[in-house]
């Protein structure tokens, strides 16, 4: 046996024991920060430097292209080019490449579409039309998130009146999962759930074509495996069944992806599944300081589901976790953006170094808006992707139709974009033809002639049939992808038509058509087989993170979903309310806690050096000022790593969730409140601590100080407000208090006679 690698030398010592595991089922729980991308890149180039197995034998599956890309790099680099052998990349990115290898089998070609969520849509709506309901009362959203649920959970559609038939929507979904199913396959299209089931299909009725790969991949890696659902577990377990090295590596507490399908149980069940398999957890932590490991600790422990584990670090204690009590979402934006800008300049950060986390993406709204009038550069991590944009889509429709003209949802979405005179009248009735003679719409416009439509229709559906089939050819013929898309721009009339419309809009769409001629261009030289089929297949694959560019001078601001697998030196979590984070309300019995529990761990585990927790007391919804209850979870929280900006500790009622006490949010009413008023002869000090560019002024004892900022006030003429900041000592101590409908107002503490409302 080889000697053993120097790099080895660089792992504590149960990260060696995970590397050195190399026969049968392994079970590697990697706590947040463990270092399990080191352990999983390790891990495979030891078995390929072991002699274990060859790089193509080995199959690592990853849940983001950017995980995929960035170990195959780190493989690279520690044992040389063999590391461009393996089978590397997403579950969707194999078996993809698995099923163009083996379409034939299934009754598909290796040119096959890929439809993302909208294509899919698109296609159940048309669905809907054609069996006569209207898209506007049976949303094609709903019908395809219910047919998403039931291919995942492996229910076809001559089961699915038996699983789900309980009512008419049920019934109505029934009936359009199984035309949706044909469809995708007269189009000679699969959509994402497809290249995850399909793979199953395929090994189910062909055991040749599963011991093909059974055989060629002896050792199998997953990558955030409590993250997986029912079918990427059935077919990982399929291939992994001869060999039964099957190594999957996972925190259960970072399982958040329950609404996409993911099963906890998958991580949970692993050693029921297979017994003899070993379990080795990685516990010590190389991202956080000591207090934001605390902090997640006491989170996550209030979780009954979870495998046994202990984070530590050696890194040193670190900052307290700060608790922003903010007025409104805006007052929340403009006191983060202080934030930001104040340890810029005190502590020399980037803005790189600063992340934004929310529970949904409406949030953001308001930060952007603070953010560019404060001058603050941001990136917006899943908004509108590139791809997703309708000039775009437009010319990928085009593209598709070159390798598989039979897509009709491609086909019917630019047929007449731009307008070419087929009038929908005409269109309809060519769409009726396809379905009577169950052809694709393509097949009827190749013999137009026979179809008995209106004769300009005609003549127009002649010239666009003609066009495709010359760009076929010259896509056949080896001409550059570059040089073929930059002719069909120019024969289809597209890029000249938003020439004409000469609108600021217009001209967007066009910048936006000739930056995917950048990334076809790109695509070109920098693969060695750059077929069409190849890059209309690499960019419906492309993920929110996969857009990420972590080198931008710029704040980033994202979902704590899409942050998962990403780290930052200063992270602020924002929204921190009942009905907001936990998501819905807190007397709904289908919300599940203890998978939000599991979002708020994620999110604390972004940081590196300092967090920030935020939540306000009020909050515009449905165009209306609503109150506000504090999340429950920041009164799970250890309290000995959080603080108020004062510098004193929070006040927490761990029991308000329990049914215990009487739940009623006590800020929306002063009834039984205790008020203070402020007594200017007690003894002050300056701490020097500063927030924003406010210096914070104490008491002796900060306990006994309430009239700091963020405490809500009352004035006899103003009414209630909230203090905003505060300058001055003794009795020139001056605050600045924002009063709803009254706005901000200057006031002396001394003879502004406020009161906390307590």
């Amino acid at each position: 046996m080889p000697k053993e690698p120097d790099f080895i030398h660089d792992l504590n010592k149960q990260q060696k024991r995970a590397v050195r595991h190399s026969e049968g089922p392994l079970l590697i729980v990697a706590g947040a920060g463990s270092g399990k991308t080191r352990v999983l890149t390790y891990r495979i180039a030891y078995l390929i430097q072991q002699q274990k197995a060859a790089p193509n034998e080995i199959l690592a599956l990853t849940f983001t292209n950017k995980a995929a890309r960035e170990m195959k790099q780190r493989i690279q680099q520690l044992i040389g080019d063999q590391a461009k052998k393996l089978w590397m990349g997403t579950f969707h990115s194999v078996f993809s490449k698995i099923l163009r290898y083996e379409a034939e089998r299934i009754g598909f070609t290796s040119d096959y579409s890929i439809y993302d969520m909208d294509d899919a849509k698109n296609a159940i709506k048309q669905i809907l039309k054609e069996q006569g309901y209207d898209p506007k009362e049976v949303k094609p959203r709903i019908i395809q998130r219910r047919i998403s649920d039931a291919k995942n959970e492996l229910i076809k559609p001559d089961h699915y009146n038996q699983k789900f038939v309980h009512s008419t929507l049920d019934d109505i979904t029934a009936k359009i999962y199984g035309i949706y199913v044909e469809r995708l396959k007269q189009n000679n299209a699969m959509d994402f759930d497809d290249l995850l089931i399909k793979p199953i299909e395929l090994f189910d009725e062909h055991e040749d074509v599963l011991e093909k790969y059974q055989d060629r991949f002896k050792y199998i890696l997953i990558d955030e495996y409590q993250d997986t659902n029912h079918a990427q577990y059935k077919v990982t377990n399929m291939l992994a069944n001869k060999y039964k090295n099957l190594c999957v590596v996972g925190d259960d507490a970072q399982s958040i992806y329950s609404f996409r399908g993911a099963d906890i149980r998958n991580i949970l069940d692993f050693k029921n599944d297979y017994e003899e398999a070993v379990k080795i957890p990685l516990e010590q932590n190389y991202r956080s300081t000591k207090a934001i490991l605390k902090a997640a600790d006491s989170i996550i422990k209030n979780n009954s589901q979870q495998l046994d584990k202990t984070l530590w670090t050696d890194n040193g204690m670190g900052e307290t976790i700060t608790v922003l009590d903010n007025y409104d979402e805006r007052d929340e934006a403009n006191r983060v953006a202080d934030y930001i800008r104040d340890l810029k300049a005190r502590k020399g950060y980037d803005y790189s170094d600063f992340a934004i986390l929310y529970r949904t993406n409406y949030q953001s709204r308001v930060f952007e808006e603070t953010f560019r009038r404060k001058g603050i550069t941001y990136q917006l991590v899943g908004g509108l992707s590139f791809y997703q944009r309708k000039e775009v889509k437009d010319v990928l429709a085009y593209l598709t139709l070159l390798i598989n003209p039979d897509d009709d949802t491609n086909l019917m979405r630019i047929i007449n974009e731009p307008s070419r005179g087929i009038g929908n009248k005409s269109l309809s009735d060519l769409m009726a033809k396809a379905r009577e003679s169950n052809q694709s719409l393509w097949r009827i416009l190749e013999n137009v002639e026979e179809a008995d439509v209106y004769k300009p229709a005609e003549n127009s559906v002649k010239e666009f049939v003609a066009m495709i089939n010359e760009l076929k050819q010259d896509l056949a013929s080896g001409k550059k992808l570059i040089n073929v898309t930059k002719k069909l721009l120019e024969r289809s009339g597209y890029m000249k038509a938003l020439v004409e419309e000469n609108t600021p809009k217009a001209m967007t769409r066009r910048e936006n058509i000739l930056e995917l001629e950048n990334a076809i261009s790109y695509f070109e030289k920098n693969n060695n087989n750059p077929t069409l089929s190849a890059f209309l297949q690499e960019i419906s694959l492309i993920t929110d993170t996969d857009k990420y560019d972590e080198e931008k001078p710029a704040v980033t601001m994202m979902t704590v979903h899409a942050a998962k697998g990403l780290e930052f030196p200063v992270v602020f979590v924002v929204g921190l309310e009942e009905e907001l984070f936990p998501v819905g309300s807190r007397n709904n019995e289908e919300v599940n806690i203890e998978e939000e529990r599991r979002l708020f761990y994620v999110a604390i585990t972004r940081a590196e050096e300092q967090l920030f927790f935020s939540h306000c007391r009020s909050r515009y919804k449905y165009g209306e000022e609503q109150r506000k209850l504090r999340s429950r979870f920041l009164d799970e929280v250890s309290s000995d790593v959080v603080r108020t900006e004062t510098g004193s500790s929070i006040k927490q009622d761990k029991e308000r969730f329990l049914g215990k006490k009487n739940n009623k949010d006590k800020s929306s009413s002063n009834n039984g409140n205790t008020k203070v008023e402020y007594d200017w002869k007690k003894p002050l000090y300056n701490k020097n601590n500063r927030s924003s560019n406010n210096t914070q002024i104490h008491y002796d004892n900060p306990d006994e100080d309430p009239f700091q900022v963020g405490a809500k006030v009352e004035h006899d003429v103003f009414g209630p407000g909230k203090i905003i900041s505060r300058s001055g000592k003794g009795e020139r101590t001056k605050v600045v208090v924002f009063f709803k409908g009254r706005g901000r107002k200057t006031l002396m503490l001394r003879v502004a006679k406020l009161q906390v409302i307590g």
